[in-house]
């Protein structure tokens, strides 16, 4: 369809609206769609209106929202959306009670009691559950937060990623080591019942030094005022940067006890599944209860143990 056709039609509806709105008739559709603002069926007027659906080629704003919202580049609701809104790159809301997705952001100026799923950001002073690619950032959150890379909130239970800082939560710093004499400095943060692990150390088990890594998840599944039963799914990695790689994926089940309000020793088995790429690594590990081999890969299962001591960083 001719844009100039397009344009014309938005500038009648436009037109129409406004001249509705300030004849004392009241608008009972409370649909909009445009291009962007005041480019709509809505017109000059459409920070005025609440809407049941909105349809925006680049942009729309309103006072509210009640149903579904959609925007190639951004939805802008001053006041509140109970709906869904969808953006191609960021949703802005005063209050949010529906579900809000967006390519890169979604800000709530106040609270998001829904649902918010982003690309990069999700942002909110008190938070439902954020889903965000790279960080969520809000106050209290009641739900889940879940980020690719960090978390940040006064408060919440529930953080997933790999950094958590949460105010009222627990950070800590510790030494480890398991059953191919991998030792590791990790930090760990997160909330009362989940928090992140990533880490960095060193092997010389096998026939050359390797640099180590490890990043992962962990939950507190008993909390005494001196013991804790810890588990945690994580990801150690080894290398020398030149002639191939080894992996190993665990399941950790870790006692804990603690010494005063700061140092925590924790040791406990370990099931784990490994990979080892251009032979790098393969001697590390002695017995396995599987193991296959391809043209580049060794692959195995085995059981382990890992044992190691923790700091508090969080006052009490």
């Amino acid at each position: 369809m001719d844009t100039k056709i397009i344009f014309t039609a938005l500038l009648f509806f436009s037109v129409v609206r406004n001249a509705t709105a300030q004849s004392g008739i009241p608008d009972v559709k409370h649909v909009n769609i445009g291009l962007i603002y005041p480019m709509s069926t809505n017109g000059v007027q459409a920070k005025t209106y609440t809407n049941y659906f909105s349809l925006n080629a680049v942009a729309g704003l309103s006072r509210a929202e009640t149903g579904l919202s959609l925007a190639g580049f951004a939805n802008v609701v001053l006041d509140s959306a109970s709906g869904v809104q969808i953006a191609g790159f960021a949703n802005v809301v005063g209050r949010s009670t529906g579900v809000e997705v967006a390519g890169f952001g979604n800000f709530a100026r106040r609270n998001s009691s829904g649902v918010q799923v982003a690309g990069f950001i999700n942002a909110s002073a008190n938070a439902g559950t954020q889903v965000a690619g790279f960080i969520n950032v809000a106050k209290k959150v009641k739900g889940v937060q879940i980020a690719g890379f960090i978390n940040i909130a006064d408060s919440s239970d529930y953080p997933i990623a790999i950094f958590n800082f949460v105010k009222n939560g627990e950070k800590s710093i510790g030494v480890s080591t398991d059953e191919t004499l991998t030792t590791l400095l990790s930090f760990r943060s997160g909330g009362r019942y989940l928090y992140g692990i990533a880490g960095l150390g060193y092997n010389h088990k096998g026939q050359r030094e390797l640099a180590a890594w490890e990043v992962g998840l962990g939950a507190h599944l008993v909390s005494t005022e001196r013991f804790r039963l810890n588990v945690e799914v994580v990801n150690v990695g080894l290398t020398d940067f030149k002639h191939g790689d080894w992996m190993k994926s665990s399941l950790r089940v870790l006692p804990a006890y603690r010494l005063g309000s700061r140092v925590e020793i924790f040791a406990g088995p370990s099931f784990n599944y490994f990979r080892a790429r251009n032979g790098q690594g393969e001697d590390i590990v002695d017995h396995y209860l599987w193991s296959d081999r391809n043209s580049h890969c060794y692959y195995g299962l085995f059981f382990g143990a890992t044992g190691g001591i923790t700091i508090s960083l969080t006052k009490k």
